[in-house]
């Protein structure tokens, strides 16, 4: 199984002002393609806790896969990238550039997410957007590869993932 964890970043979600509809559709996307969801969570925009909670999640709870969801846009409180970067060990290119490939053919808009992916440890962390719409939109153009990903990363093979 992979072990996965949900970070929902929002400012407004963090302190109860508005209900996360993005991270219980990433959940639920996921968990019908047999991925064990071990950890959700809603955090503020805020690097230094991002990146904490990206620490704690790859070197404490031992997750296979994080993904993140908001944060990656243009205002000045969107900081999930460069938390991203700051705790990544190996960056991984082609999981941002296939996500806002193919999403491109949906809407220009898809060249404005700023979304990255990488390695810490044997944890892969995934950018997406806050929208429940793009969320899912990208985290379908993804998600067959990513058990394949996990079993290289881990050493292990990996069931669960149904394609």
């Amino acid at each position: 199984m992979i072990k996965t964890a949900i970070l929902t970043i929002s400012d407004k979600g963090s302190r109860g002002e508005r209900v996360d509809i993005t991270g219980p559709k990433i959940r639920h996307q996921i968990e019908e393609k047999g991925y064990n969801i071990n950890f959700y969570k809603i955090i503020p925009d805020e690097r230094e806790e991002i990146e904490k909670e990206l620490i704690y999640l790859c070197d404490e709870l031992g997750v296979n896969l994080i993904l993140t969801n908001g944060g990656t846009g243009f205002s000045k409180r969107d900081v999930t990238p460069e938390a991203t970067k700051n705790v990544i060990e190996k960056y991984v290119p082609g999981i941002g550039e296939a996500m806002r490939m193919q999403s491109l053919s949906i809407t220009p808009k898809a060249m404005l997410s700023r979304g990255i992916s990488g390695i810490r440890g044997n944890t892969l962390i995934v950018n997406l957007p806050g929208s429940p719409k793009g969320a899912v939109e990208n985290l379908q153009f993804i998600l067959p590869s990513i058990p394949h990903g996990i079993a290289i990363l881990t050493g292990e093979a990996i069931e669960c993932a149904k394609s």
